[in-house]
Protein backbone atom coordinates (compact mmCIF):
# COMPACT_ATOMS: atom_id res chain seq x y z
CA UNK A 1 0.00 0.00 0.00
CA UNK A 2 2.56 2.42 0.90
CA UNK A 3 4.72 1.48 -2.70
CA UNK A 4 1.13 2.33 -4.26
CA UNK A 5 0.67 5.51 -2.14
CA UNK A 6 4.56 6.54 -3.27
CA UNK A 7 4.43 5.86 -7.25
CA UNK A 8 1.11 7.87 -7.26
CA UNK A 9 2.46 10.57 -5.91
CA UNK A 10 5.60 10.77 -7.86
CA UNK A 11 2.97 10.47 -11.16
CA UNK A 12 1.17 13.41 -10.02
CA UNK A 13 4.43 15.63 -9.77
CA UNK A 14 5.69 14.31 -13.80
CA UNK A 15 4.18 17.25 -15.84
CA UNK A 16 1.17 15.26 -18.48
CA UNK A 17 3.86 15.48 -21.41
CA UNK A 18 6.34 13.00 -20.20
CA UNK A 19 3.59 10.66 -18.73
CA UNK A 20 2.34 10.87 -22.49
CA UNK A 21 5.43 10.38 -23.77
CA UNK A 22 6.82 7.73 -21.74
CA UNK A 23 3.28 6.00 -22.52
CA UNK A 24 3.65 6.55 -26.63
CA UNK A 25 7.14 5.01 -25.89
CA UNK A 26 6.03 1.42 -24.24
CA UNK A 27 2.71 0.81 -26.25
CA UNK A 28 5.88 1.31 -28.92
CA UNK A 29 7.95 -0.95 -28.14
CA UNK A 30 5.32 -3.60 -27.15
CA UNK A 31 4.49 -3.40 -30.95
CA UNK A 32 8.37 -3.73 -32.09
CA UNK A 33 8.69 -6.91 -29.90
CA UNK A 34 5.30 -8.73 -30.93
CA UNK A 35 5.68 -9.76 -34.36
CA UNK A 36 2.31 -10.85 -34.48
CA UNK A 37 0.69 -7.12 -33.97
CA UNK A 38 2.75 -6.35 -37.56
CA UNK A 39 0.12 -7.68 -39.99
CA UNK A 40 -2.48 -5.48 -37.98
CA UNK A 41 -0.35 -2.56 -38.83
CA UNK A 42 -0.38 -2.90 -42.70
CA UNK A 43 -3.12 -2.82 -45.23
CA UNK A 44 -5.68 -5.17 -45.54
CA UNK A 45 -4.46 -7.04 -48.41
CA UNK A 46 -0.71 -6.30 -48.18
CA UNK A 47 -1.13 -7.69 -44.14
CA UNK A 48 -2.81 -10.75 -45.53
CA UNK A 49 -0.32 -11.74 -48.20
CA UNK A 50 2.67 -10.53 -45.83
CA UNK A 51 0.77 -13.07 -42.94
CA UNK A 52 0.59 -15.96 -45.92
CA UNK A 53 4.22 -15.32 -46.52
CA UNK A 54 5.45 -16.19 -43.04
CA UNK A 55 3.20 -19.30 -42.79
CA UNK A 56 4.93 -20.54 -45.84
CA UNK A 57 8.45 -19.91 -44.30
CA UNK A 58 7.36 -21.60 -40.98
CA UNK A 59 6.06 -24.91 -42.84
CA UNK A 60 9.51 -24.87 -44.55
CA UNK A 61 11.65 -24.51 -40.76
CA UNK A 62 13.15 -21.13 -42.31
CA UNK A 63 14.11 -18.22 -40.03
CA UNK A 64 11.98 -15.28 -40.11
CA UNK A 65 14.94 -12.87 -40.33
CA UNK A 66 12.80 -9.47 -41.53
CA UNK A 67 9.26 -8.38 -43.12
CA UNK A 68 9.18 -9.07 -46.17
CA UNK A 69 9.42 -6.42 -49.62
CA UNK A 70 6.34 -5.49 -51.58
CA UNK A 71 6.94 -3.46 -54.41
CA UNK A 72 3.08 -2.12 -54.46
CA UNK A 73 -0.12 -2.90 -52.47
CA UNK A 74 -1.70 -4.39 -55.72
CA UNK A 75 -0.59 -4.37 -59.49
CA UNK A 76 -3.05 -5.96 -62.37
CA UNK A 77 -2.16 -8.32 -65.13
CA UNK A 78 -2.68 -7.35 -68.50
CA UNK A 79 -1.63 -10.55 -69.68
CA UNK A 80 0.44 -13.59 -69.39
CA UNK A 81 2.98 -14.01 -71.81
CA UNK A 82 3.42 -17.85 -70.97
CA UNK A 83 3.96 -20.07 -67.73
CA UNK A 84 6.28 -18.47 -65.98
CA UNK A 85 5.85 -14.96 -67.02
CA UNK A 86 3.24 -12.55 -67.23
CA UNK A 87 3.05 -8.42 -68.21
CA UNK A 88 1.16 -6.09 -65.38
CA UNK A 89 -0.26 -2.57 -66.04
CA UNK A 90 2.08 -0.24 -67.55
CA UNK A 91 3.99 -2.80 -69.70
CA UNK A 92 6.43 -3.81 -67.94
CA UNK A 93 7.09 -7.67 -67.79
CA UNK A 94 7.48 -9.86 -64.89
CA UNK A 95 9.12 -13.69 -64.26
CA UNK A 96 8.27 -15.55 -61.73
CA UNK A 97 11.30 -16.43 -59.49
CA UNK A 98 12.00 -19.94 -58.14
CA UNK A 99 9.99 -22.05 -60.95
CA UNK A 100 10.85 -22.70 -64.75
CA UNK A 101 7.70 -23.89 -66.68
CA UNK A 102 7.80 -25.43 -70.70
CA UNK A 103 9.12 -22.90 -73.38
CA UNK A 104 6.92 -22.21 -75.65
CA UNK A 105 8.61 -18.53 -77.20
CA UNK A 106 11.57 -19.02 -77.08
CA UNK A 107 13.93 -17.43 -79.58
CA UNK A 108 16.33 -20.42 -79.89
CA UNK A 109 13.98 -23.29 -78.33
CA UNK A 110 11.34 -25.34 -80.03
CA UNK A 111 7.81 -25.13 -78.59
CA UNK A 112 8.02 -27.81 -75.59
CA UNK A 113 5.65 -30.38 -74.11
CA UNK A 114 3.18 -28.87 -71.75
CA UNK A 115 3.87 -25.43 -72.33
CA UNK A 116 0.41 -24.62 -73.76
CA UNK A 117 -1.32 -26.33 -70.46
CA UNK A 118 1.48 -24.30 -68.29
CA UNK A 119 -0.08 -21.14 -69.77
CA UNK A 120 -3.51 -21.37 -69.57
CA UNK A 121 -3.23 -22.75 -66.18
CA UNK A 122 -1.02 -19.32 -65.30
CA UNK A 123 -4.03 -17.64 -67.23
CA UNK A 124 -6.80 -19.09 -65.26
CA UNK A 125 -4.70 -17.82 -61.77
CA UNK A 126 -3.90 -14.14 -62.56
CA UNK A 127 -5.05 -12.71 -65.84
CA UNK A 128 -7.28 -9.73 -65.52
CA UNK A 129 -6.71 -9.99 -61.57
CA UNK A 130 -4.31 -7.76 -58.86
CA UNK A 131 -1.98 -9.49 -57.65
CA UNK A 132 0.86 -8.54 -55.05
CA UNK A 133 4.38 -9.04 -55.58
CA UNK A 134 7.52 -9.83 -53.51
CA UNK A 135 11.01 -9.31 -54.33
CA UNK A 136 13.68 -11.36 -53.27
CA UNK A 137 17.28 -9.83 -54.21
CA UNK A 138 17.93 -9.33 -57.19
CA UNK A 139 15.26 -6.37 -59.07
CA UNK A 140 15.59 -7.76 -63.03
CA UNK A 141 16.70 -10.33 -64.70
CA UNK A 142 19.22 -10.03 -68.07
CA UNK A 143 15.94 -9.14 -70.51
CA UNK A 144 14.83 -6.34 -67.90
CA UNK A 145 11.89 -8.51 -66.22
CA UNK A 146 11.09 -7.77 -62.99
CA UNK A 147 11.84 -11.21 -60.82
CA UNK A 148 9.23 -11.41 -57.77
CA UNK A 149 7.04 -14.24 -56.23
CA UNK A 150 3.36 -13.64 -57.40
CA UNK A 151 0.77 -14.04 -54.74
CA UNK A 152 -3.46 -13.79 -55.66
CA UNK A 153 -5.49 -13.73 -52.65
CA UNK A 154 -2.72 -14.55 -50.24
CA UNK A 155 -1.45 -17.62 -52.04
CA UNK A 156 1.91 -17.79 -53.87
CA UNK A 157 1.46 -18.32 -57.44
CA UNK A 158 4.71 -19.71 -58.20
CA UNK A 159 4.21 -22.54 -55.52
CA UNK A 160 1.21 -23.57 -56.96
CA UNK A 161 2.55 -24.39 -60.52
CA UNK A 162 5.11 -26.13 -59.28
CA UNK A 163 2.84 -28.19 -56.58
CA UNK A 164 0.12 -29.23 -59.72
CA UNK A 165 2.96 -29.90 -61.95
CA UNK A 166 3.34 -27.23 -64.27
CA UNK A 167 6.77 -25.76 -63.41
CA UNK A 168 9.90 -27.40 -62.19
CA UNK A 169 11.77 -25.86 -59.39
CA UNK A 170 14.58 -23.90 -60.46
CA UNK A 171 16.86 -22.12 -58.16
CA UNK A 172 18.77 -19.02 -59.26
CA UNK A 173 21.01 -17.53 -56.86
CA UNK A 174 20.79 -15.28 -55.23
CA UNK A 175 17.19 -15.77 -55.08
CA UNK A 176 16.49 -18.17 -53.23
CA UNK A 177 14.02 -17.49 -50.36
CA UNK A 178 11.74 -20.36 -51.01
CA UNK A 179 12.90 -22.68 -53.29
CA UNK A 180 13.47 -25.38 -50.24
CA UNK A 181 9.82 -24.65 -50.42
CA UNK A 182 9.31 -25.00 -54.51
CA UNK A 183 11.70 -28.37 -53.83
CA UNK A 184 9.22 -29.73 -51.25
CA UNK A 185 6.55 -28.98 -53.70
CA UNK A 186 8.26 -30.74 -57.04
CA UNK A 187 9.17 -34.03 -55.25
CA UNK A 188 5.06 -34.56 -54.25
CA UNK A 189 4.16 -33.59 -57.63
CA UNK A 190 6.40 -36.27 -58.72
CA UNK A 191 4.88 -38.73 -56.25
CA UNK A 192 1.81 -38.27 -57.17
CA UNK A 193 2.86 -37.88 -61.41
CA UNK A 194 0.62 -34.93 -61.70
CA UNK A 195 1.44 -32.32 -64.98
CA UNK A 196 5.05 -32.77 -66.31
CA UNK A 197 5.30 -35.61 -63.89
CA UNK A 198 3.51 -37.56 -65.72
CA UNK A 199 2.98 -39.91 -68.66
CA UNK A 200 1.77 -37.12 -70.72
CA UNK A 201 5.39 -36.33 -71.82
CA UNK A 202 6.80 -39.46 -72.00
CA UNK A 203 6.64 -39.85 -75.72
Amino acid sequence: MLAKKIVTSLFKKIPTPFVILAAVIIVGLVLVTDPSSLPELLPAKEGKVLSKTIQILQDSGQPIESPMEFDEETVLVTRVVDGDTIEIEGGQRVRYIGIDTPESKHPSKPVQCFSKEATERNKELVEGKEVQLEKDVNNTDRYGRLLRYVYVNGEMVNKTLVSEGFAAASAYPPDIKYQEVFDAAQRIAEQENRGLWGDVCLN
